[in-house]
């Protein structure tokens, strides 16, 4: 007489804006143990990513344009884990900025998140879920140049407090990393006028790293806040 063997269905994460750079380095650390949905704006930016990872659902959808957000969603229901990765940054000092830049950073770092979110509590709540935020040291202190980005950021972290507060069946980790050795960064650098030395900064599978890390803490540990520095 033979027992049947029942195999347990991995956990189920969304990652968005995972075509490149972190996003792309949180999908590498998780595929081995979690069903996969990749975000990122179109079919083709995911290209590269599903190349490589076979085994994830390409999840493309402009974050912004909340009709196709909510119809992508629909299928969704049970989420264990969502890490809020996407976002923006354009700089500049506040006499330089306009209204529009403003108003595209906060509809990107902040209320795109808020409404994702939003859509995916059912799914959430059903896995007893964790949403893992991508904040930045911005999220914690602001530095001149950096007023909208920095501003999106704290919106960010409240968000999540408050939503740890408001959904205790759920986790909810907000990571503040430092500069992260990304496409993004060398973007950023070139803006500031000096040489990219990649050296200075975080390695993006690091940081992939914390956020497993806080994905694999004992249900019995909540993991609110990761604070990680270029050492």
């Amino acid at each position: 007489m033979t027992t049947a063997v029942t195999s347990t269905p991995k956990p189920t994460a969304l990652i968005t804006g995972a075509s490149r750079g972190l996003g792309a380095a949180i999908a590498r650390e998780l595929a081995p143990t979690h069903d996969l949905l990749l975000g990122a704006r179109s079919a083709e930016a995911l290209r590269a990513i599903l190349g490589e990872l076979p085994g994830a659902t390409g999840w493309p959808v402009e974050l912004t344009d909340y009709s196709a957000v909510a119809e992508a969603v629909s299928p969704i229901k049970h989420l264990d884990v969502l890490v809020h990765n996407a976002g923006i940054a354009d700089l500049g000092s506040i006499a330089e900025s306009s209204v529009q830049q403003w108003r595209n950073t906060l509809e990107a770092n902040v209320i795109a998140v808020v409404e994702l979110t939003r859509l995916l509590l059912p799914a959430l709540r059903a896995a007893n879920g964790h949403v893992v935020l991508i904040n930045s040291g911005a999220g914690l202190r602001a530095n001149a140049g950096w007023a909208s980005y920095a501003a999106s950021k704290f919106g960010l972290r409240a968000f999540g407090d408050a939503l740890r507060l408001e959904e205790p069946t759920l986790r909810v980790t907000s990571i503040h990393p430092g500069r992260i050795d990304t496409d993004m960064q060398r973007e950023i650098i070139a803006g500031e006028g000096r040489e990219y030395r990649a050296e200075e900064f975080l390695r993006p599978e690091t940081v992939a790293g914390t956020v497993r890390s806080a994905i694999d803490t004992p249900r019995d540990g909540h993991p609110t806040e990761i604070v990680l520095r270029p050492f």
